[in-house]
């Protein structure tokens, strides 16, 4: 009898470590802001002071590391500060970077009918990458682009 009454104890103990245990999600990885405004702070906490303030929803960042409820992010111009966890998503997006514009061709092939130039800074959500092109959806025009002018895809590297 004493071993059924201590399983009320024992799941009540275990629903307070999932929280931790959650927290210890592998990084890097990549997320997204969901918000339309983010403040990007020096440090974990509100009390910390203010470094930055996105305002693009969408926008890509690296998670580094995990710390209760905040995230250490990096962006795509290597700024890194801490952001409120809740702020970001982990739907994938990436972030046209290089210079000039970057070709959106209708197949992942070089020669292939060019659709669109995203200039470098357009926002999209990423879809499959395969042999160095990825699947782009700016606002509704989607079509491939080489996957070096995305910062977002790929594996995200620690520094």
């Amino acid at each position: 009898m004493p071993i059924l009454r201590a399983i009320p104890a024992i799941l009540a103990a275990s629903l307070l470590v999932t929280p931790a245990i959650a927290q210890d999600r592998e990084t890097p990885y990549w997320a997204s802001i969901r918000a339309e405004k983010v403040n990007m702070r020096v440090g974990p906490s509100e009390s910390y002071r203010i470094d930055w303030v996105y305002e693009r929803p969408q926008l890509p960042l690296k998670v580094l590391r995990i710390k209760e409820g905040w995230r250490l992010v990096e962006d795509a111009d290597g700024d890194r500060g801490w952001v409120v966890a809740r702020f970001l998503s982990r739907d994938r997006t990436a972030i046209v970077v290089g210079g000039g514009p970057a070709p959106m061709r209708a197949k992942p092939q070089a020669g292939a009918r060019l659709l669109w130039n995203a200039q470098p800074g357009v926002v999209g959500k990423l879809g499959d990458c395969d042999e160095g092109w990825c699947r782009f959806d700016v606002t509704g025009r989607v079509g491939w682009i080489p996957q070096k002018r995305l910062w977002g895809s790929g594996e995200p590297r620690s520094k």
